[in-house]
């Protein structure tokens, strides 16, 4: 892929080791481990019929323009449970994001991961320091639409707007009350979206990876904690996901809770892709009991 910079500066204030199998899942070898318009507000106490809402949700954070992030997927399975925890910037309307994603340690606790950056972009994930016999200096770059689970869990973070064009999948939802979240009032919503219903509504870049998603999870049905601000816009979103181990050796079904937090809307977002040179073709040396990736996935 050519190399791309992009940056946006809105006028507007505010803002390893797998578990499971299926995808690179998780790919970054957890150690010691198996549209309305801008500024339109949404009325009534809870903002209407909550499913019509969290439909809009995407397009509201389109025309948010960027946001700052913070994510966290928690990993559960044969009682190790694992939180890989990752911090970035967003512009989605150019689909373009950069995380820090940051391992866990050892269960020793004495062993340190360095970061993984990573960019992400229309059916593409880069990783940085993606460890396992890449060089330093390459990234790995890996189609989200080959990956079973959609990118939904394999880099360790969902991608931000594909955690809001879910909820474009919402089949039932609630409205569970108004409260505080960093200092913002918002408007919490409860409810259940269907993964190939998402994948139909979505977005050019995530229709595919959302209906792979839909195919390779345990169940297409996601439950899910929307949290939206006065203006529709998603603060908080915690999907909770389901795969099965397809590991060797390993049994059972993998849940991922994964959530992503936004703030400061509008902020400036700086993102360069890598040059093609840049990128790793190689073959990914696996962790003990991890498939081998090729790069250039």
């Amino acid at each position: 892929m050519v190399g791309r910079e992009r940056e946006l500066r809105s006028g507007w204030a505010g803002g390893g080791r797998a578990l499971g199998g299926g995808a690179v899942c998780v790919c970054l070898a957890v150690a010691g481990c198996s549209g309305s318009g801008q500024g339109a507000s949404v009325e009534g106490a809870g903002g209407g019929d909550p499913v019509a809402v969290l439909h809009r949700a995407a397009d509201r954070l389109v025309a948010a323009g960027s946001a700052k992030a913070h994510t966290a997927m928690q990993m559960a399975s044969g009682g190790t449970r694992v939180t890989i925890r990752g911090e970035g910037v967003y512009d989605f309307q150019e689909r373009l994001g950069q995380l820090k994603v940051r391992l866990p340690q050892d269960p020793a606790g004495t062993s340190e991961h360095r970061p993984i950056t990573e960019l992400l972009a229309p059916g593409a994930l880069f990783m940085k320091n993606r460890g396992a016999g890449v060089p330093d200096d390459k990234w790995v770059r890996v189609e989200t639409d080959s990956l079973s689970d959609g990118n939904l869990v394999t880099g360790g973070a969902t991608d931000p707007f594909a955690a809001a064009e879910v909820l474009r999948g919402t089949r039932t939802a609630t409205f569970v009350g108004r409260t505080e979240l960093a200092g913002t009032e918002v408007r919490h919503y409860r409810g259940t979206a269907d993964l190939a219903r998402a994948a139909r509504g979505a977005s050019a870049g995530n229709r595919k990876a959302l209906a792979a998603a839909a195919r390779g999870f345990a169940t297409a049905e996601v439950p899910f904690d929307a949290y939206l601000d006065d203006e529709g816009r998603i603060r908080k979103v915690r999907h909770r996901f389901s795969f099965a181990n397809g590991q060797e050796g390993g049994t059972g079904i993998v849940d991922v809770a994964s959530t992503t937090l936004l703030y400061d809307f509008g902020a400036a977002v700086r993102v360069r892709l890598p040059e093609d040179q840049d990128i790793y073709a190689g073959k990914i040396a696996a962790e003990p009991g991890e498939r081998g990736v090729d790069g250039k996935n």
